[in-house]
């Protein structure tokens, strides 16, 4: 076996940047009480996830959901593995891993999303949030601290999984995710294909400048006569 590319950066940056972002999330509305920027790292955190969904389509061969999704019967077999210490790893992500990759991805773009149509009832409020009746922002509400709470617990799982693969198993996920590259059998990739990467963070961009600034209706001033 040879050590070879298998996580283009692409990847990798989104890995590293979303790590930072819930982070700061969580910081900037739990312990600094800093709303106006936990707004502002949400529209990033969106414009992450559209990426990462877009590549998954257009990415490197290990980033392409086509790649790491399978169906319940590969699932199942490859569950039956975990307590195997020898049991061959995967050079991408592995079929409990694929599907844990999209609950993921699910669950911030699902506290993101919802987040454009709550505020603060101050100062700060989502984009969207004039758009919607009342009902329809406490229901977003429910869903974003809802979400925030099983991504959280999903969090807790996945990480308690690399502990689990890098002691038990002795397969070491994290460094992967650093410089790329693995000991495998398995072709590698030949490139990071960065130029489609920068096109497609242009177009992603842009979409989120007209999601955010453009589409959004104007905010209701209410008028007071004395």
């Amino acid at each position: 076996m040879e050590k070879r590319l298998i996580w283009d950066i692409p990847t990798r940056l989104f890995h590293w940047l979303l790590v930072a972002c819930i982070l700061a999330q969580y910081l900037t509305a739990e312990v600094f009480d800093a709303i106006d920027w936990h707004f502002k790292i949400g529209y990033f955190t969106l414009g992450l996830i559209l990426f990462r969904l877009c590549w998954g389509f257009v990415g490197t061969t290990y980033a392409k959901f086509s790649q790491f999704l399978t169906g319940p019967g590969k699932v199942v077999a490859y569950a039956k593995t975990l307590t195997n210490k020898h049991s061959e790893e995967h050079a991408g992500h592995n079929p409990l891993g694929g599907w844990m990759v999209i609950a993921l991805l699910l669950l911030v773009a699902a506290q993101g999303i919802s987040g454009l149509f709550i505020g603060d009832d101050i100062f700060s409020n989502g984009p969207y949030y004039d758009a919607v009746s009342d009902a329809t922002r406490d229901v977003m509400n429910a869903i974003h601290h809802t979400a925030f709470n099983v991504l959280l617990a999903a969090i807790v799982l996945h990480v308690g999984a690399v502990v689990f693969y890098a002691r038990y198993k002795k397969q070491l996920l994290v460094p992967a995710m650093l410089h790329g590259k693995k000991t495998t059998k398995a072709q590698g990739i030949s490139s990071s294909r960065l130029l489609v990467a920068a096109i497609l963070a242009l177009i992603v961009i842009a979409a989120m400048y007209v999601f955010i600034e453009v589409l959004p209706p104007e905010p209701i001033v209410e008028e007071f006569f004395y």
